[in-house]
C-alpha cells in the first residue's frame, strides 16, 4: 500500500471518530438528557461530573484530531499535499492528534474511575449531592447493585458509563490511527508517496 493510500485509510475513520467524541462530550453536559443540571451549575455548587468540564472529547478527541485528519486526508489527494513535504507535515499533525487522543483517553478513564455526580444515598448517609464512587478506583463498575445509590438524575450511572466508555474506545482508536500516520508519514517523507512525479 502506498503512503498516500494509507493516509486516506487513516483519515476517513478519524473523520468519524472526532465528531463522535464531540457529540459524546456534549451529551455528558446533559445527564438524564435534561438541561437543568448544566443551567444550575455554578462555581460553588456543580451539578455536573467534574471530568465533563475538562472537555476531553470536545477538545482532545474532537478538535485536536479533526484538524490533523484534514491534513492527513490531503496528503492522499493528488496535486495537493501528496509529496514529501506534505508527508513530513503530516507527522507533526499526527503528533497533535496523538496528544489530543491521549488527553481524551485520560479524561475518559478518569471519568469512568470516579463515576458520576448525583443525588445519592446508600442508607447510611442522608441524601446528598456528590460523587459517591470517587476514590473507589472504578470498583463500582463491577457492582451494579450500588448503582442504585444515585437517585437523580435517573440512570445517570449508565449514562456516564456508556458515554465515557465510548470516549475511551474512540480515543484508543484515534491514538492508534495517529501513531500509524506518524510512521506512514516518515516512510512517505523518506521514500515518497508512490505518486508518479
Amino acid at each position: 500500500m502506498c503512503t498516500g493510500s494509507c493516509s486516506k485509510f487513516v483519515a476517513i475513520p478519524l473523520y468519524v471518530l472526532a465528531p463522535l467524541s464531540i457529540i459524546c462530550n456534549i451529551m455528558l453536559f446533559f445527564p438524564g438528557l435534561e438541561t437543568k443540571y448544566a443551567a444550575n451549575s455554578s462555581e460553588e455548587m456543580s451539578f455536573l461530573t467534574e471530568e465533563v468540564k475538562y472537555m476531553g472529547g470536545l477538545i482532545g478527541g474532537g478538535i485536536m484530531v479533526l484538524i490533523p485528519a484534514i491534513h492527513i486526508h490531503l496528503t492522499s489527494a493528488k496535486n495537493c499535499c501528496a509529496n514529501r513535504c506534505g508527508m513530513f507535515l503530516s507527522i507533526g499533525f499526527a503528533a497533535v492528534g496523538v496528544l489530543g487522543a491521549v488527553y481524551s483517553l485520560s479524561v475518559a478513564a478518569l471519568g469512568l474511575s470516579n463515576g458520576p455526580t448525583c443525588w445519592w444515598t446508600n442508607g447510611d448517609n442522608p441524601l446528598q449531592w456528590g460523587a459517591p464512587f470517587a476514590g473507589g478506583n472504578g470498583s463500582y463498575l463491577a457492582n451494579k447493585e450500588i448503582w442504585d445509590w444515585c437517585k437523580e438524575p435517573k440512570n445517570v450511572v449508565e449514562f456516564n458509563v456508556g458515554l465515557f466508555a465510548t470516549l475511551l474506545v474512540a480515543a484508543c482508536l484515534e491514538l492508534i490511527l495517529c501513531l500509524i500516520q506518524m510512521v506512514n508519514g516518515l516512510f512517505g517523507c523518506i521514500c515518497g508517496t508512490c505518486g508518479k512525479e
